[in-house]
């Protein structure tokens, strides 16, 4: 007996001592990385002028310098903000997460930490990190030139050269006698090949001349547009989708099949569409409860990166969504040379 509670107690000290050790060598590495990341800013600010003539505004920067510099609209209203797009064609009012701006470096946020317990100390109000007190007004720009740290190859840019505003979407099964649709939306860092490499080679006879099966590339992913002046919202996904698939091939009603981010647009379609959903079926859908008064878009960023190096895909999604420019040099080197690592993929594993 005296054996298992020495155990039980040796395995909760370890466990105490790895979780100090972690956060401390987290709190090292992610400062270093936060002085790194301030540093490329300034580096791809002065590389994009000299190869392009320009720079464009980085999301590091605050929400009203980047607007104002950048021909952008923004809205802020009571904590909330809004984006404004201004088209040839509408005016849109869009969502966007206050997390696209306020991403507080560790140094930054240890400050807020003790001028709120100061300001606690004094009986005084902190007011929201993301606010805007006037209206931005932004004007997308139709000029879509991909950047030097973009891939050129034909298939990454081979929207550039189509007039069609469309969404690529790869459709099997009968086309005429389908008795019914189905939907599929890969998720993030994905494609339509996610499904019609896996699951479409797999179904049977029956079920390929039964259904018509409709893989969709989201906006931003694989052959479908990526435009430098969208915002990615849910709004342009679901109308990107609705326009290309559902209007496309005139499907009335149909099932959904989702994975990972594309379960979020699922539950949007299905929102908007309650009477034409037949199924819903959702693979590792990103659900995170928000306890009551925690701002949600924070307290998610929090729990999907949260900022330590430990487990590895905790420190590799908090590396991307915290640095954008050490994301982008991460894309420079590996989105961009993807032809190479496919060759040396294939070539290592005999695949060709």
């Amino acid at each position: 007996m005296d054996v298992k509670l020495n155990t039980i107690r040796l395995v909760r000290v370890l466990s105490l001592a790895g979780e100090i050790l972690n956060n401390a060598v987290s709190f090292a590495v992610f400062c270093v990385l936060d002085f790194v990341d301030f540093i490329l800013c300034f580096v791809y600010k002065v590389i994009d002028f000299w190869i392009e003539s320009q720079w464009k505004p980085c999301y590091c920067s605050s929400a009203k310098q980047r607007i104002i510099e950048g021909d952008n609209i923004l809205v802020s209203e009571e904590c909330e903000s809004k984006i404004v797009c201004l088209t040839s064609a509408n005016l849109q009012v869009e969502d966007i997460s206050d997390t696209l701006y306020s991403r507080p470096s560790i140094v930054a946020q240890l400050s807020k930490f003790i001028i709120n317990d100061l300001n606690k100390t004094k009986k005084t109000t902190v007011t929201s990190t993301f606010t805007i007190d006037s209206t931005i007004v932004e004007l997308l720009r139709r000029n879509v030139v991909p950047r030097w740290s973009d891939c050129d190859c034909k298939i990454c840019n081979s929207w550039t050269s189509s007039r069609k505003d469309t969404l690529f979407v790869k459709a099997e099964g009968p086309k005429d006698k389908a008795r019914e649709d189905v939907l599929f939306i890969h998720g993030f860092i994905s494609s339509s090949v996610f499904w019609t490499e896996t699951l479409f080679p797999n179904f049977s006879t029956t079920v390929k001349s039964t259904y018509r099966l409709l893989a969709v590339d989201i906006l931003g992913f694989g052959r479908s547009p990526k435009p430098t002046d969208s915002l990615y919202t849910l709004r342009e996904h679901v109308e990107m989708i609705e326009k290309s698939a559902l209007e496309a091939f005139q499907v009335k009603s149909f099932h959904i099949v989702a994975h990972s981010l594309g379960c979020i647009l699922a539950l949007a379609i299905a929102v908007k569409h309650p009477g034409s959903i037949k199924s819903l079926t959702l693979l590792a859908p990103p659900y995170f409860p928000v306890p009551k008064g925690e701002p949600a878009t924070q307290y998610i960023m929090r729990r999907i990166a949260p900022r330590r190096v430990w487990p590895v895909m905790a420190f590799g999604a908090s590396v991307a969504c915290w640095y954008e420019h050490i994301s982008r040099t991460i894309c420079l080197v590996v989105c961009k040379n993807h032809r190479l690592w496919e060759f040396i993929t294939k070539f290592i594993t005999r695949n060709r």
